[in-house]
């Protein structure tokens, strides 16, 4: 069993349900209840649904190659990889925001990049 893969597949996994949950709350409520015309709304839910299950399967794969003898880097590098640019595009908007304390405001990037370096680990 390789516990860097099961590590990042459970830390994705756990992700995606904070994601669904406290995302649920703090983004897609208020979102829905927004004034936003209907079509960029429903546009923008339906991407935060495609997060939450990119993150689980993503979470799910993970934890299925931990299981399984290599070869199984290609793929686990390709996720380790889109991690990595998410917590990058989060890092970066969060930097060029006008906020007090940006690292803070926008957290995603702290869960995020930790699964990219533990998949990354994983391969070596």
């Amino acid at each position: 069993m390789n516990g860097w893969l099961l590590a990042a597949g459970a830390l994705a996994t756990v992700t995606a349900l904070i994601h669904l949950v406290a995302g649920g709350r703090d983004v897609i409520r208020p979102l829905l209840s927004s004034t936003l015309d209907d079509e960029p709304l429903r546009t923008l839910h339906a991407v935060w649904h495609f997060a939450t299950a990119d993150i689980l399967l993503s979470g799910v794969a993970l934890t299925t190659l931990a299981t399984r003898p290599a070869p199984y880097a290609p793929l686990v590098l390709f996720i380790a990889a889109h991690f990595l640019a998410y917590a990058a595009v989060f890092l970066v908007i969060t930097l060029r925001a006008d906020w007090s304390r940006p690292l803070l405001r926008l957290p995603q990037w702290m869960l995020l990049l930790p699964v990219a370096a533990l998949a990354g680990a994983g391969v070596l």
